[in-house]
């Protein structure tokens, strides 16, 4: 896709969602689509901005892409044990359409996690089973050093709340708007055509 039609990005995404984001969310008991989803309720009840609402409804955007032929989702690859990348898969391929006011906050709500689990006791401990998982997977808590790294970085407070709505965006029982709530938020964030 060249072009920057509103609609046809935005229908691009929903499809993802629709078809790809019915899949189960890596052990927990809610699909790819309803994580999401929740998290972006979760950001926008808390006031946040536009494009944090955006980076929290698109995080896991990247556990959504085919990872090969045979149709797999790349998903499956983190529960076996091979860290995916989602959160840089995701953050990069959002990048064609969207600022980094968006995609940057995904592309860190992974390291957000492993930082969290340094920094704030108590905070592996809210963790669901799935997430302590992939926790390992993903290289575990950060070191002191790579932890006071992560925090100078300029979006990093952002990713840190992103990673605080992407923990708790795992209801069964939650009733949240659908992807289509979101639709004009995305169009307007698009970046625009030089």
């Amino acid at each position: 896709m060249t072009d920057r039609d509103p609609t046809e990005i935005v229908d691009l995404l929903a499809d993802l969602f629709a078809e790809q984001g019915g899949s189960e969310y890596l052990g927990e008991a809610v699909t790819q689509a309803e994580h999401m989803l929740q998290a972006a309720a979760c950001a926008e009840a808390a006031g946040a901005s536009s494009a944090l609402i955006a980076a929290a409804l698109l995080h896991d955007v990247g556990h959504l892409f085919k990872s090969d032929s045979a149709g797999e989702i790349s998903g499956a690859e983190l529960m076996a044990g091979t860290d995916n990348r989602h959160s840089h898969t995701g953050a990069d391929w959002l990048g064609a359409w969207f600022p980094d006011a968006v995609t940057e906050p995904v592309r860190l709500h992974v390291a957000a996690k492993r930082y969290l689990c340094t920094v704030e006791p108590g905070y592996f401990d809210q963790l669901s089973e799935a997430s302590v998982y992939t926790l390992s997977v993903q290289g575990g808590p950060m070191s002191q050093e790579e932890a006071a790294e992560f925090a100078r970085g300029p979006y990093a407070r952002d990713a840190v709340t992103l990673r605080r709505w992407d923990e708790a965006a795992k209801d069964p029982e939650a009733d949240v708007p659908d992807f289509d709530h979101y639709r004009a938020l995305l169009a307007d964030l698009l970046i625009p055509l030089l």
